[in-house]
């Protein structure tokens, strides 16, 4: 699915700011509860690979779980898919880069990458936005971001140390980066040519439908199918990511309405650190302290990478 930091939440339509004042701590658990939430996927990712499952028959059962939550969401709303000429080749676009491509290429890396050191390179998503944003003329320069570009390149390197280091390592990284490439991709994308007539809840359902047409008949092709049952550990901890990522991406969406953009874009630091923790929780992953620098360094990037409020409500 989508990783909806890659993509600008929509713009807030909360009412006066002292409404938001009065209900900022409830927004700022649910800021937290979202990036526990989501900085978990990357071990979990790495769990469901742990028995040789390749990455296309996951992603196949991944796509079908966020159909399935999207759907009834969708149904709640009063809501449904829509299928128009404007609307197909968008939802193929954000399948491709916002789905299939950046799965294969995680569901690989991670095999060979701690998911701590996965946790940290996905941070790199506004990092690698940004020029993109200035190339299309969408952003405005700023050295203070171009600082905040450097840094994140700094913590990148830091990454291929000493346990890490080498080709091979340099190659897995190299292979990790191509996600958030494919979602900076998706952020310009949307940026550029904005969602047709649809919310950000329909377009991922849509995308989600493509990627399961896309990848089934790949999955069964190339002999990836995989069999969830009888379940045991990976299986179990497919599930969970599949369902996480839709209801927090659902929750998300509702958040950044709520409570704007700029205060729910902070989710990014929290699913990164929450990432590092969660790895060193269910996977026993530990790090050297050039990793937590470089965590520091990302962060910091992103800190300075990313964009101010665009408007005094926002916080």
């Amino acid at each position: 699915m989508s990783d909806v930091l890659s993509a600008p939440p929509p713009s807030p339509t909360r009412g006066e700011g002292s409404t938001f004042a009065g209900r900022r701590w409830f927004f700022v658990i649910v800021l937290i509860l979202l990036g526990v939430s989501w900085g978990s996927t990357q071990a979990l990712g790495k769990m469901a690979t742990a028995t040789g499952h390749e990455p296309l028959g996951l992603i196949v059962w991944q796509s079908l779980i966020a159909v399935a939550v999207l759907s009834a969401l969708c149904l709640m709303r009063g809501k449904g898919l829509v299928l128009s000429r404007r609307t197909v080749p968008f939802y193929v676009v954000i399948s491709l880069i916002g789905t299939v491509v950046p799965n294969v290429t995680f569901y690989t890396a991670v095999r060979e990458l701690p998911a701590g050191i996965m946790s940290i390179l996905i941070s790199a998503v506004p990092l690698l936005a940004f020029p993109m944003a200035l190339a299309m003329r969408q952003d405005r320069f700023s050295w203070v971001r171009v600082c905040g570009l450097m840094l994140g390149l700094l913590g990148v390197v830091m990454i291929l140390g000493p346990d890490t280091g080498g080709d091979v390592a340099l190659l897995w990284v190299m292979v990790a980066l191509v996600g958030p490439l494919c979602y900076a991709l998706e952020a310009t994308f949307v940026a550029w040519k904005g969602t047709p007539g649809i919310d950000p809840i329909q377009a991922i359902l849509g995308a989600s439908v493509v990627s399961l047409v896309i990848t089934t008949p790949l999955a069964l092709a190339t002999g990836q199918w995989v069999d969830p049952f009888p379940m045991a550990r990976p299986e179990v901890a497919l599930l969970i990511l599949a369902t996480l990522s839709a209801v927090v991406y659902a929750a998300y969406i509702w958040l950044a309405m709520a409570a704007g953009s700029v205060f729910t874009s902070q989710v990014s630091y929290i699913v990164t650190g929450s990432g590092v923790l969660w790895a060193m929780v269910l996977l026993g992953e530990r790090f050297q302290p050039v990793v937590w620098l470089a965590l520091v360094a990302m962060l910091a990037g992103v800190a300075l990478v990313q964009p101010r409020a665009a408007r005094a409500g926002e916080v």
